[in-house]
């Protein structure tokens, strides 16, 4: 196996959607005649907002930006995708929903693209383990983002900023009532829908409220009575 296709084969096996496969299995997705992989330069557009989906897509290298134009042109910024693995377009493509978005590379940028029919029947009425394999990962994926979004309702459904702060931390705090963030402060805001400095005052009114302590990325709840008040 050359370098390339090794390296190819490591990112399948970290990517989620090829969870529980072998080599020799992520080597029979990536010779289906269904899968192929593509090269796009900074500014390219991978799709376009409103465009029918025929495909998911997984990012190889480089990095591409989810965007959305609003009626007078202006250009709003939903997220990035760096990672390798990470898969973009699958729940448009399963539910056959034209994009409400569109997708960008923000530089030079590999990605391995599958189209829906590697999920069907092929001529000879046999689907592949591989295959199989990826429609399985599929649900759990799916799955896995319900259960995010179900959370995020909940948290979304309170009042205040301090409501919904205690929310999310309840919901991931462990057993000694600490919440060690997995993301940045940045990202916290985004999911809770407010400005950075908003959510940064908050938690700092909680500190000096006696609710929490703050350092870094772990915050630990330090008046569990409190903290209820406002679940």
């Amino acid at each position: 196996m050359d370098k390339e296709r090794a390296n190819l084969v490591n990112i399948l096996q970290h990517c989620s959607l090829a969870a529980g496969m072998d080599e020799d299995m992520v080597g029979e997705l990536l010779d289906s005649s269904q899968v192929r992989q593509r090269k796009y330069e900074k500014g390219n557009i991978i799709f376009h907002d409103g465009e029918t989906p025929h495909s998911l897509y997984i990012l190889l290298s480089g990095e591409v930006h989810i965007l959305k134009d609003t009626f007078s042109g202006r250009q709003i910024f939903l997220s990035a995708i760096d990672e390798p693995g990470d898969m973009f377009g699958e729940v448009y493509e399963v539910l056959k929903q034209p994009y409400d978005m569109y997708v960008q590379a923000a530089k030079t940028t590999q990605i391995l693209e599958l189209s829906s029919r590697l999920f069907s029947l092929d001529a000879g009425g046999k689907i592949t383990r591989s295959a199989l394999m990826v429609q399985r990962n599929l649900m759990r994926i799916f799955a896995r983002k319900a259960y995010f979004m179900h959370n995020k309702i909940k948290v979304m459904a309170s009042g205040s900023l301090r409501e919904k702060i205690v929310r999310f931390l309840f919901q991931n705090m462990d057993r000694s009532a600490e919440t060690k963030l997995p993301f940045s402060r940045e990202f916290l805001a985004a999911y809770l829908a407010v400005t950075r400095p908003s959510l940064s005052r908050e938690l700092s009114a909680m500190q000096r409220d006696g609710i929490l302590r703050v350092e870094g990325r772990t915050i630990q709840v330090t008046d569990r009575d409190r903290f209820e008040e406002y679940l």
